[in-house]
């Protein structure tokens, strides 16, 4: 009789290069000032007669921006209730887990930016002075300068929106290797799509996207070691009608 497979355990993964990785990424936006990189490329969308280019832009805003993050919040929710529904429908039920974990990783990776607008105080390129506003620039880890109203544009918002799919991506890397990576593509390219519109906009320096983007890299990556990754167990099969358990060296 030919097996049927019953679970998968999960391909290799190297933590090491997937965590440490990001990290060293991140030490080096932080050791050096991203600011000169960041000014000149948000200088191309910028005439200082019109301003950005893409400010009153009904596509970007309407559909790039409004329209983009409702279709993601609408597969969070469907994805939700398959979530749930795995507890009552057994076809689902052997992707609980990864159901479990995208859901999670979803909320965390959107739901962490606006603590992280509040705390640093960032102002959108649109505020500064110069970019035809009137708040002082202040790099990430300095003192802010004066203001009445403080920045929430560190790091990316609407970025988010496209990097957080970097979950589909490792809840399908052990099951469906193909589709996974088909995932990993179209987060990455939406994320890219998304960060791009927000700085024609006049919303975030390119450095602000890039931060969302490792952050939540970061994010999904620890959830599926915590959540989904199994080390060794690589499959089990029926046969004949017993399991057989095959364990990775």
């Amino acid at each position: 009789m030919a097996s049927t497979p019953s679970f998968h355990g999960s391909r290799p993964f190297d933590f090491r290069l997937a965590l440490g990785l990001p990290l060293l990424l991140m030490g080096l936006m932080l050791l050096f000032d991203t600011t000169p990189l960041d000014f000149q490329l948000e200088y191309l969308f910028y005439d200082s007669n019109t301003g950005f280019v893409g400010r009153n832009s009904y596509w970007l805003e309407n559909i790039l921006h409004d329209r983009v993050k409702q279709t993601v919040i609408a597969l969070a929710v469907l994805l939700l209730v398959a979530f749930l529904a795995s507890w009552f429908y057994a076809p689902l039920r052997q992707w609980r887990r990864p159901l479990g974990y995208v859901v999670l990783a979803l909320s965390l990776t959107t739901s962490v930016v606006m603590p992280l607008k509040i705390m640093t105080g960032v102002h959108c390129p649109w505020s500064l002075s110069e970019f035809g506003g009137s708040e002082t620039y202040t790099p990430l880890l300095s003192h802010r300068a004066e203001t009445l109203k403080p920045g929430l544009c560190w790091p990316g918002g609407h970025a988010s929106t496209g990097f957080s799919l970097l979950a589909l991506f490792f809840a399908l890397r052990d099951r469906r290797p193909k589709a996974a990576r088909v995932a990993l593509v179209m987060a990455l390219g939406l994320g890219a799509v998304l960060s791009l519109g927000r700085m024609a906009q006049g919303a975030h320096f390119l450095s602000h996207n890039v931060w969302t983007l490792l952050i939540d890299w970061m994010i999904c990556a620890l959830c599926y070691r915590w959540l989904v990754y199994r080390p060794g167990l690589e499959q089990v099969s029926v046969r004949g009608g017993r399991q057989a358990v095959r364990i990775g060296g």
